[in-house]
């Protein structure tokens, strides 16, 4: 759910539910009122009330009726038909009547409320003071009991007889400004309001703070560096956006931790490496010139050949320094690629005709067949795909264990794409360590014995040449009987020129 709905919901609950409570509130607290009132005549239900502004203008046209037919007629009120009349109309306006003469009751229709305000009657036995010279009197004050909320109007006349005499029109309205009423409803929505303010704190602190908790914990956790503290929701608004949010940083920061320490791992790997190779040559150069020092070398043979080994072994040290330097340049992607359209047969052939010269001078056949069709062109760096092709042949020369040395270079035809396949007839590569040749450094003899040359970084630099050219390299190999390496470039599409162009251009 979105904090919008949520913060939706809770503006309604706030009006709404106090409201329904509220007028729960009103009508229990209202209908107990009216039940425990002591006398049920005049209010019966809570829709009396309604109807109580009404009742009081009709008790009012009667007072008017009557004050209209005592004008006409002073002994109408002595008429019992008359004021039979008068009751079912009193009735009707939720009112009683109270007949007195000379302050005493001569008719009711409420006996019970009229004992209990007989002494509150206004002007009781004054009626004669109130008429002076009149034979009738009307009042159009209205006169309110308190002690039990009825409002009360009167009329004095005199009987035939010559005795004073008081008509009261009593109307009730309790209902309306009753203050144990009045009270009530304030405490209940007191109540009320307490109860929807606990709900909605409640409904709100497990939407919004019990998550945020959590999270809040989650971020402590990456804090301190641990990576591995998950969160899970099936919310779908913000706040599972938020955990998803949250679940995918901690994801790429553990990512990333991982590779820093693998690159971590490696650096200390390489620095170990490069120490190794270096220390090697090294440590022959010197053992070399302490020979020469110490006269060890006492023949002109013997120094001339500790000269020449020296020397070998410093051109092994700065071939060594010049692959490391290319590696570091490629691998951090500073080297300059100069790409070309480049026709594969002549290209190719080219490479062969160079590579034939040394392998024959060594004794090793070399074989050279393509089978791509004339015109081919591929997008290559002619210079990086040269070394490639040097590095891979030369590691087959340095394992060739056969007297009879053969390296065979295919150009095969695939579509889209062409494969070249060098494979010589070497003492093979063992499958344990077949997938990790590529791998800087690596070397299958694990004494690292760079008698034959080898840096163990040749092959990894040839991987990164390929793979920047789009392409991708593989090796298969037989203990014993040789190894091939095989790679893939892709071939120059003459619809696709103005992409191409743009795509390898450095």
């Amino acid at each position: 759910m979105t904090f919008r709905k949520r913060l939706i919901i809770s503006f309604s609950t706030i009006i709404v539910v106090p409201l329904i409570l509220q007028m729960i509130g009103f009508l229990v607290l209202g209908n107990y009122m009216f039940s425990s009132r002591s006398t049920t005549r005049r209010i019966q239900s809570y829709s009396s009330l309604t109807d109580a502004a009404p009742k009081r203008e009709m008790a009012a046209r009667l007072y008017d009726t009557v004050a209209a037919r005592l004008s006409q007629d002073p002994a109408a009120l002595e008429s019992d038909a008359y004021l039979a009349e008068l009751s079912a109309s009193a009735a009707d306006c939720e009112s009683y009547l109270i007949l007195t003469r000379e302050g005493q009751v001569i008719y009711t229709d409420d006996r019970k409320e009229t004992d209990l305000i007989m002494d509150q009657l206004p002007g009781i036995g004054e009626e004669r003071a109130l008429l002076t010279d009149s034979e009738w009197k009307r009042d159009d004050s209205v006169y309110y009991i308190g002690t039990a909320n009825e409002a009360v109007r009167r009329l004095a006349f005199t009987f035939r007889d010559g005795r004073a005499g008081m008509l009261y029109i009593v109307t009730g309205i309790t209902v309306l400004i009753s203050p144990d009423f009045l009270s009530g409803l304030m405490i209940s929505m007191v109540v009320t309001l307490a109860i929807t303010a606990i709900l909605l704190t409640r409904w709100l602190e497990k939407s919004f703070f019990g998550p945020i908790g959590v999270l809040n914990l989650g971020m402590g956790s990456i804090r301190d560096g641990n990576l591995d503290y998950p969160l899970r929701t099936s919310e779908k608004g913000e706040i599972g956006e938020l955990y998803r949010n949250y679940e995918e940083m901690r994801l790429r920061l553990k990512e990333s931790t991982d590779e820093k320490l693998e690159r971590e791992r490696a650096n200390r790997e390489l620095i170990s490496n490069i120490c190794h190779d270096l220390k090697t040559p090294i440590t022959s150069i010197k053992g070399y010139v302490e020979g020469l020092i110490d006269g060890v070398a006492n023949t002109p043979e013997k120094r001339e050949k500790y000269i020449r080994t020296i020397y070998n072994k410093a051109c092994d040290l700065d071939r060594l320094i010049n692959e490391l330097t290319l590696y570091s340049r490629i691998d951090n992607d500073r080297v300059p690629y100069n790409f070309h359209r480049v026709s594969v047969s002549d290209y190719f052939g080219d490479c062969v005709e160079e590579i034939g010269i040394d392998l024959e001078q060594r004794g090793i056949e070399l074989n050279y067949s393509n089978m791509v069709p004339p015109g081919t062109r591929i997008i290559a760096d002619p210079e990086q795909m040269k070394r490639v092709i040097n590095n891979i042949v030369g590691n087959s020369v340095k394992y060739i264990d056969k007297p009879h040395g053969r390296i065979d270079i295919r150009i095969l035809d695939e579509e889209d794409s062409i494969r070249v396949e060098i494979e010589d007839n070497g003492k093979g590569i063992g499958a344990r360590d077949l997938p990790y040749i590529f791998d800087r450094f690596y070397r299958t003899d694990s004494s690292r014995n760079s008698s034959q040359g080898g840096s163990g970084i040749g092959l990894s630099i040839v991987k990164k040449v390929i793979e920047d050219h789009g392409g991708y390299i593989w090796a298969t190999s037989t203990l014993g009987e040789g190894t091939c390496m095989h790679f893939v470039l892709r071939k120059y599409m003459e619809q696709n020129r103005a992409a191409q162009s743009e795509s390898w251009t450095v």
